[in-house]
Parts: structure tokens; sequence; C-alpha cells
């Protein structure tokens, strides 16, 4: 349904209709620093499913945040990056980012580096 077909009776209402799936804040918050091509994404996010991921980057392709390139070659190399409405939302991203980097910080929790460049570990499709 298009979201002014929908019935909203806060603004918040809207914005989480968008951001409230897990993992599309995370896709959000990584094409914010730039052009990620899907693999590069799934390393980042080792704990998200190739089946999700591919959800959450067409549902955002779908609502106009993300646009989806294809590049030539076999496999056809694809890559995203956010249209200018999504990078409107930039500053909600980063206050989420210093808002989450703070509370682990307060609470103790290690937040664990991903190296982009490390293959996805086999079974690692956790939903």
């Amino acid at each position: 349904m298009s979201i002014a077909r929908k019935r909203y009776y806060c603004p918040v209402e809207v914005a989480v209709d968008v951001l409230g799936k897990r993992w599309t804040p995370v896709i959000l918050a990584h094409l914010k620093e730039g052009v990620h091509r899907y693999g590069e994404l799934r390393r980042r996010m080792p704990e998200v499913s190739e089946k999700v991921l591919t959800q959450r980057l067409r549902g955002l392709e779908r609502d106009g945040l993300v646009e989806r390139s294809v590049h030539p070659g076999v496999p056809a190399p694809v890559s995203y990056r956010l249209t200018e409405e999504g990078r409107g939302l930039a500053p909600v991203l980063q206050a989420l980012y210093d808002w989450g980097r703070e509370r682990a910080d307060r609470h103790g929790v290690t937040i664990e580096p991903v190296d982009p460049a490390e293959p996805v570990a086999a079974g690692t499709d956790v939903t």
C-alpha cells in the first residue's frame, strides 16, 4: 500500500513504518557511509540471512530510500546507494549510532568490529 493511502496519526508512525523492520536501520547506516555492493553489506552484517537482506533492500528500494545499480559482469555485480530522500535520514541514523555507542559504553557492551573483506561464514543465516 502506498504511503499516501495509509492513515497515520503521528509523524513517528510514518518513520517507524519504514525503519521499524529488523535490520533496516543497520542497512541504511551502512549505506550512509557510501555505495556498497551486496556482498559488502552481507559481510558487514554477518547475522542477517541473505533472504532477509534481499527483502529489506527491495523494500527500501520500493520506498524510494535506496537505489540499486547493476554493473556489467558475470555474475552482474549489484551495488546500492541512498537516494536523496534516503540521505535525509543521515541525522537520524547518526543519532541512533551515537546513542547506541554511548549505551554500549555505559553498559560495558563490546561492539565487535567486522572486517568487510572477510567472507561470511557458512551457517550465519540467522534472521
